[in-house]
């Protein structure tokens, strides 16, 4: 759930902050396989508590997860 003051990252900021392209990031809203983002008209954007959640939801313990 979005706080009504969390920042809002564009595509750009997010593929930095997770060290990703921006083509990643577009694709996995495609499949549907990446963080939750916000969609204000045309404009992307990802809230930081969904890169957060993202984060941790991909975080394994070994390779046969």
């Amino acid at each position: 759930m979005i706080k009504p003051a969390e920042r809002l990252l564009t595509t750009a900021e997010a593929a930095r902050q997770l060290n990703v392209s921006e083509s990643f990031l577009a694709k996995a809203r495609v499949s549907g396989i990446g963080p939750a983002y916000v969609k204000l008209g045309k404009a992307v954007r990802y809230p930081q508590s969904s890169l957060d959640h993202y984060l941790r939801a991909q975080q394994r313990l070994s390779t046969a997860q």
